[in-house]
């Protein structure tokens, strides 16, 4: 049992190294590479395999959910650049919308199930029609939801739009869950330093904006795996 980990960001790839280290998510390798030099071949022989990885956001989510680390997934999130309104949401015309990389390999190794997330804005740059369409098409039943972190306490309203898809098919019919309202909070907190005396540096933030809030994804998880069984 092995886990896959694919970031190309060094930092955050040294990130994730030192979280397997630490036996904070799951024993595994950390591939630098881009996602569109990977080939179906590499994954093979892993029971978890993560995708576009950051700081490990989604083997802590899934940790959280109590999910088993030897229960097989995938998760990603795919970059938000092109459609954040941070950036020049230039689309399926940047060079950083991966999400046709990452459903190549899909298609070809076809997951059990798929756990992901996108900015909320991609909605309506059609990231999530392309999608749906893409997994749907290969017979993957997919179920959405747009999330905030202030759900989970988070002092931030970060809305995410979430996903699973299932090749096993489901009708996602999610629980009762109060994800409809939530009180508002700052925008952003401060960011703790590295260290004492270390000043707070430009990729230690990145790192942390481009990271998903490991609760909400738990809550995801959870949700989406009773929307699974029932």
């Amino acid at each position: 049992m092995a886990a896959y980990h694919n970031e190309n960001d060094p930092y955050a790839a040294e990130w994730l190294e030192n979280l397997i280290r630490e036996q904070i998510i799951p024993h595994g390798v950390v591939d630098r590479r881009s996602i569109a030099d990977v080939r179906p071949s590499d994954l093979k022989g892993f029971t978890q395999c993560h995708f576009f990885a950051g700081i490990g956001g989604w083997p802590i989510a899934l940790r959280v959910a109590h999910w088993p680390d030897d229960r097989p997934v995938w998760t990603g999130s795919c970059p938000c650049q092109p459609y954040s309104e941070a950036g020049q949401r230039k689309g399926k015309d940047d060079p950083r919308h991966l999400w046709p990389a990452w459903f190549r390999l899909i298609a070809e190794l076809r997951p059990d199930l798929i756990f992901g997330e996108q900015v909320p804005e991609a909605i309506k740059l059609g990231w999530l029609d392309e999608m749906a369409s893409d997994l749907e098409g290969c017979d993957y039943a997919v179920g959405t939801a747009v999330l905030s972190a202030c759900l989970v306490e988070a002092r931030q309203e970060r809305e995410r739009l979430w996903f699973v898809a299932s090749a096993n098919g489901f009708t996602p019919k999610w629980p009762s869950k109060p994800w409809m309202e939530c009180d508002s909070w700052p925008a952003e907190p401060n960011l703790p330093r590295v260290a004492h005396g270390i000043p707070e540096q430009p990729f230690f933030r990145r790192a942390y904006g481009n990271a998903i809030i490991p609760k909400a994804g738990a809550e995801f998880i959870i949700a989406a795996s009773c929307a699974l069984t029932n």
